[in-house]
């Protein structure tokens, strides 16, 4: 009987005490959590630090790092992100680096660029056409350049499409050097973000040939001169005309399929197709003025209703023949504008 009386008594002085309880636990959780917050917190955040500093290792021989809030930094990733489109809203980036140019062998290579930069001027009237350009590659590829400049083996080989030579992208358009890139063991990609001498471009057509400038008056070369994707220059001028300046290290899906798509209405049409204005301007870069006017005069009767679509594609077909034309077409239809 008494222990049960034991019992009911325990119970009752449990059941009173237990807002003190609550109020006890609720201290020692507050405590805990200053703390955590003291005291854990920026542990954490130290090794997150030494994580970083861990994972790019690689990029600190002559390199420094940028953060968060930097202007360049934000320049940059506001660039990359911006200019990939719906890929873009995936992207992430984790890390970009500057050159530092500390070593003697890299001053060299700065002194160097400046002074192909300034006679670049001097051939171009002022102008060296100086640009930014994105070229993308592995960890140990990007170190490489970095340290020793590029070599014969990083001269873009994909069925050299656009002749033999180093392949940038321009600033606002790093989709088709994102679209190269292979993931890395830590699931990042990298590119470098270069600048660029092109003094006077020149046109060069897929499945050319070429490994330099066809004459004395160009420089460079690039698929489209009015809306450029790709920015080629020649293996003899990689380590002149291309300064590394940054690195940028990104996380994206592994898969990019269907992010560089638009809707239907704005692709390319499937039948041998371009603009005529467009047609005269690409035929006007391998035609004599004189035929060139002739082609004019044409399209502008077929405008005043002279003569019929059917009968100007005759009479151009005539001048300057189908190879020539099927080529000019098929040059006009790999530009890829589709995929921003």
């Amino acid at each position: 009987m008494k222990s049960n009386m034991g019992l009911k008594i325990l119970l009752l002085n449990t059941h009173q005490n237990i807002p003190y309880i609550i109020l006890q636990i609720t201290k020692a959780l507050i405590a805990d959590t200053r703390m955590i917050k003291n005291q854990l917190f920026p542990i954490a955040k130290v090794l997150v630090r030494v994580s970083v500093m861990i994972n790019f290792n690689h990029f600190n021989d002559g390199m420094t790092r940028l953060f968060e809030g930097d202007r360049v930094h934000d320049l940059i990733k506001q660039r990359l992100v911006s200019g990939l489109g719906l890929l873009g809203k995936k992207a992430t980036v984790v890390a970009i680096h500057r050159n530092t140019y500390s070593g003697v062998l890299q001053q060299a290579r700065v002194q160097s660029f400046q002074i192909t930069a300034k006679a670049m001027e001097k051939k171009c009237g002022g102008d060296a056409n100086l640009k930014f350009g994105w070229y993308g590659g592995t960890r140990d590829e990007i170190c490489e350049i970095m340290k020793h400049g590029f070599s014969a083996p990083m001269i873009d080989s994909s069925c050299r499409l656009y002749g033999s030579g180093i392949y940038l992208s321009p600033d606002n358009s790093p989709v088709e050097c994102v679209k190269k890139l292979n993931v890395g063991k830590d699931g990042l990609r990298h590119m470098m973000l270069c600048r660029v001498i092109l003094g006077k471009a020149e046109v060069v057509h897929p499945g050319s040939d070429q490994y330099h400038p066809s004459s004395d008056e160009f420089d460079s070369g690039m698929d489209n001169l009015s809306s450029p994707k790709k920015y080629i220059v020649w293996s003899a001028h990689m380590n002149t005309h291309i300064l590394p300046e940054y690195v940028i290290s990104f996380r994206a899906p592994s898969n990019l399929k269907g992010y560089f798509r638009t809707p239907e209405s704005t692709r390319t049409p499937t039948s041998p197709w371009m603009p005529f204005p467009s047609l005269i301007s690409a035929l006007s870069k391998f035609l004599p003025p004189t035929t060139t006017k002739l082609i004019i005069k044409y399209y502008r009767d077929h405008r005043a209703k002279k003569i019929s679509r059917q009968e100007l594609i005759q009479r151009v077909r005539k001048i300057i023949g189908d190879k020539l034309l099927i080529s000019v077409i098929k040059s006009f239809r790999t530009k890829e504008w589709h995929f921003l």
